[in-house]
């Protein structure tokens, strides 16, 4: 967040899965599309907060699996645990706000009398939360004996029925409404309050995000039955709050271009590259962009043709260099002549390409350094590699590719230089 000089554009908080993260897209294609709209339009000034049930082990577990972006923010276990970043520094100043009428104890033998209640795994308890599983037709009456019982051991807790069988207890000051409320404020206090705040759900644990003022909330097409019912009997007459009618990300977008947040045109939708143009110079537009080429050529999704190696060629610096993972220097020009040999070997193959933490910054005018996470995926094999790109000007307001430096991320499984391209 240090590279905020100003209030973010954008913000936007969203549930992972089924709103982020669509569990019956095997492809993750509507997450792709989301992901490069973000890198290539907003991650250089706006925050992206992902807001979930899960517990951190859960959460990174989740993201081995599934072309995840890095969020600035990570809202975990329904709103009690908040932390920052890549190391994902937590927010000491939370954990005191939810310290108040909470006894991690009283709650834990309150529910030892419930036979209904089935405890979720270790992984899931946390200091702030204790989930179980009840049957959706005992669900109520549980939740209101159990309110009762607290409430007279003097505990003050909420809780939370989601997804048709998980219960939450947590303190009444918790919950992802309450965490994205306190986060608000922090900004505001930094004068750092977005100018705009989008936030997107599925489930019932997601309703409190659309009860903050001012927050514009798109509950996407797949969303569930709780959730549909809080909406009608709350939220009905609020325009700010839509029902879209996609699934998942691709529902975030959708509300991106309803609500008029900024562009909502990922480039995954652009089918011709050669058309695709910025209209100011965008060196974080032109990784994006070169890296989803790479995705479709290797697909063999575009053809095979002269124009694109020379448009590629073109905008490369006559003495550009790639140094690649293994510290072998060659000329970009070579790299893509390198390139044609492998156009569609991946046909038919499971194989995706996307960017993560996208950030350009201009050293001197006219050079930009473009620093960048390139992962690609194939099969069940995951690899990255951390990105350094320098761009200088050229005429007529477009960059020239002069200097690519790869090398193997930390978090890459697989390590082969000799399969590694770009």
């Amino acid at each position: 967040m240090e590279r905020l000089t100003s209030p973010p554009r954008l913000m936007i908080v969203s549930d992972l899965d089924h709103t982020m993260v669509d569990h019956h897209d095997p492809e993750n294609l509507s997450l792709l599309r989301f992901n490069s709209l973000w890198e290539h339009a907003y991650r250089h000034d706006s925050l992206l907060v992902f807001s979930t049930g899960r517990s951190p082990t859960l959460y990174k577990e989740l993201r081995k699996e599934k072309p995840l972006l890095t969020p600035d923010i990570t809202i975990m276990s329904v709103g009690t645990e908040i932390t920052y970043g890549n190391s994902m520094v937590p927010d000491h100043g939370w954990v005191d706000t939810l310290n108040h009428k909470w006894d991690l104890g009283v709650v834990k033998e309150e529910t030892s009398n419930f036979s209904e209640l089935t405890l979720q795994a270790e992984t899931e308890q946390r200091p702030h939360k204790v989930s179980f599983y009840v049957d959706k037709s005992k669900a109520q009456d549980v939740t209101k004996e159990l309110s009762l019982r607290l409430e007279k051991r003097g505990l003050d807790v909420k809780i939370i029925y989601s997804g048709g069988m998980d219960l939450d207890i947590l303190p009444q000051g918790a919950g992802k409404g309450q965490a994205l409320a306190y986060l608000l404020k922090k900004l505001k206090s930094e004068g750092k309050l977005p100018v705009n705040t989008l936030a997107c759900g599925d489930s019932g644990n997601d309703a409190e995000l659309f009860s903050i003022p001012d927050v514009y909330g798109v509950m996407v097409s797949n969303a569930q039955e709780e959730l549909l019912k809080w909406h009608a009997e709350n939220a009905k007459d609020n325009p700010k709050v839509i029902h879209a009618k996609e699934r998942c990300a691709g529902g975030i977008i959708q509300a991106i271009g309803e609500f008029k947040l900024g562009p909502n045109l990922s480039p995954r939708d652009v089918s011709d590259f050669l058309e695709c143009k910025v209209e100011n110079v965008n060196p974080g537009h032109e990784v994006v962009k070169f890296f989803l080429f790479y995705e479709r050529w290797r697909r063999g999704e575009v053809e095979n043709s002269e124009a694109y190696t020379a448009s590629l060629k073109a905008s490369c610096h006559p003495g550009g260099v790639f140094v690649h993972p293994s510290g072998a220097e060659k000329s970009l020009i070579d790299t893509i002549d390198e390139l044609r040999k492998y156009h569609g070997d991946k046909q038919g193959k499971k194989f995706r390409v996307w960017v993560d933490q996208v950030l350009a910054t201009e050293t001197t005018p006219g050079t930009w350094i473009v620093k960048l996470d390139k992962w690609e995926q194939s099969d069940d094999e995951r690899r990255g590699c951390t990105t350094t790109v320098k761009f200088t000007a050229k005429e007529g307001e477009e960059l020239a590719w002069e200097h690519v430096e790869q090398n193997w991320s930390e978090e890459s499984k697989l390590k082969d230089d000799s399969s590694w391209i770009i």
